[in-house]
């Protein structure tokens, strides 16, 4: 796939004017988020999204258009269990309910960054050592049987090192001020619960993208569909995570479903590398993989929606790799 600067350069600017004009609309004043802003926004984004996979396959081809829509349905499926972490995370820290659109997208901004570097770490990985695969492989098998075995958990975030080690380190007060990070306090320098909480977002984002960078590059090996793939994905996240938020809950077999996304998507990384050295391995293709994810989250939203119909008490969580609670472990 032949990308040049001009249209590396162009995109580039496309997301970055998407999210000045989030900056300068819709999140410029603080204010609760009512369902239609959110249903409005989500259509945008999705809209924008499906505009510029049929622009990809316009311009480079039926696969490498089927490989955007790939990419894009694991990190849009990947973002929903982002949203589960993020309705923990302002809730356990009592966020008032007209930040929380600000928190996001300081959080989008955050993440966007940080996934940019991880996948030109990641690709340039990919180009030297194709057992890079392999190494990305086993880790989402180890992430999607960790999350297999803890679907039914919820994360706890004094489990995050980063927000424990702010905690014991940095002078704090425990009222919010607005959106501002830190005040002055007898002229010493507070940091508010915000900036806590971003920093709770920002490092739990950064979590994901070890697992979520990988499950892309299982779908698609070109650096610049990885990198759209999760920007698209991840500027019309904020908007999903108020129109789902009363429907999270429901969503009772999501984290089972995405265990076995992500042990998939290990599998066929893995395959693809041995194939490359035993032309008789098999290896899945991008619409088999496309086929296989939308199947198995088709078959967890059916399963959940029988779930709660049936069982009024049932409810969602978030999910975690591993099991018990850190900070408890720490200080019993």
């Amino acid at each position: 796939m032949n990308v040049s600067l001009t249209i590396w350069s162009l995109t580039i600017g496309l997301i970055a004017t998407l999210i000045i004009l989030d900056l300068f609309t819709t999140s410029r004043k603080a204010h609760d988020v009512s369902f239609k802003e959110a249903a409005a926004w989500t259509g945008f984004y999705v809209s924008t999204s499906v505009a510029f996979g049929l622009w990809v396959w316009n311009h480079f081809g039926q696969t490498f258009g089927t490989e955007f829509f790939a990419a894009y349905l694991v990190e849009y499926s990947l973002s929903i269990d982002n949203l589960f972490i993020f309705v923990i995370i302002l809730a356990q820290f009592a966020v008032p309910s007209i930040f929380h659109q600000r928190i996001l997208l300081i959080g989008v901004i955050l993440a966007l960054i940080f996934r940019a570097i991880f996948i030109s770490i990641g690709a340039a990985a990919i180009a030297k050592f194709s057992f890079t695969f392999v190494i990305f492989g086993a880790i989402l098998v180890w992430t999607g049987v960790g999350l297999f075995r803890h679907w039914d958990e919820d994360p706890e975030p004094n489990d995050n090192l980063m927000v424990r080690t702010i905690r014991s380190r940095v002078a704090m007060v425990t009222e919010f001020h607005g959106s501002k990070l830190f005040i002055k306090l007898d002229k010493k320098r507070f940091a508010t619960p915000m900036f806590l909480v971003i920093i709770a977002i920002a490092s739990t984002d950064l979590l994901f993208a070890l697992d979520s960078i990988p499950a892309t590059f299982g779908v698609t090996s070109q650096t610049f569909l990885v990198f759209t793939a999760n920007a698209f994905a991840l500027l019309g996240l904020r908007a999903l995570y108020f129109l789902l938020k009363g429907l999270l809950e429901k969503l009772v077999y999501l984290s089972l479903g995405l265990s076995f996304i992500l042990m998939f998507i290990g599998a066929k990384l893995i395959l693809t590398y041995f194939h490359e050295l035993f032309h008789d391995v098999p290896k899945i293709s991008t619409p088999v993989s496309l086929g296989v994810i939308s199947g198995i989250l088709i078959i967890s939203t059916i399963a959940s929606a029988i779930k709660t119909s049936s069982d009024s008490t049932a409810k969602a969580h978030a999910g975690r790799i591993t099991g018990g609670k850190v900070y408890e472990k720490e200080n019993s």
